[in-house]
């Protein structure tokens, strides 16, 4: 495979002749690492940019299949038709915001229109849940609540818990796109 006068390595594949990529993982001349690739996107799919953005959920982003592309988000099929008649489905979310230094802990099955409605600084959080996850959480911090309010005295146990809740997410809010997008995918 590799000449001791020459620092060329050659393809690993039986009877090719042609040099090796240098920077690809495996050694391999471009020609077989373009039918590996195109063998891995036939078996593994090819994440790539979807042609439009998903109808369900708004991703650019989706994986490409012999048989089409589907939502890298929601998994919905690229150019299938949406139902418009059916209704979005119900999703509650347990929202954190921050309003100066509080934090108020409520839930909503509608956040951008609650959100909306209440002053605050910034949205730090959501977590999948209705009002007993909620009153989970009022009870959980229950030491740093305001009396008879949503809103919570920060600390560093209720600090923790926001910073878990938004650990590897840039942006709540596609988070939130994604659960509801997969509630349309769930219920077909």
């Amino acid at each position: 495979m590799t000449d001791p006068h020459n620092s060329v390595v050659e393809c690993l594949v039986e009877d090719c002749r042609r040099a090796a990529d240098p920077d690809a993982p495996l050694c391999l001349c471009a020609l077989h690492l373009a039918a590996a690739a195109e063998w891995a996107g036939a078996t593994d799919g090819v994440t790539d940019v979807l042609p439009t953005p998903c109808r369900v959920c708004g991703s650019r982003l989706g994986v490409r299949w012999p048989s089409g592309w589907l939502c890298a988000v929601c998994e919905w099929r690229h150019g299938d038709t949406v139902d418009d008649e059916l209704p979005p489905p119900r999703v509650d979310v347990v929202y954190y915001l921050r309003f100066e230094d509080r934090i108020k802990i409520g839930t909503s099955a509608q956040p951008r229109r609650r959100l909306a409605a209440l002053w605050h600084d910034e949205l730090l959080a959501f977590e999948p849940g209705d009002r007993l996850v909620e009153g989970r959480r009022h009870a959980q911090f229950a030491a740093e609540r305001f009396a008879r309010t949503e809103w919570f005295r920060r600390s560093d146990a209720l600090d923790a818990h926001v910073a878990a809740l938004s650990a590897g997410v840039d942006d709540p809010w596609a988070r939130y796109a994604r659960w509801v997008s997969e509630a349309i995918a769930r219920r077909g």
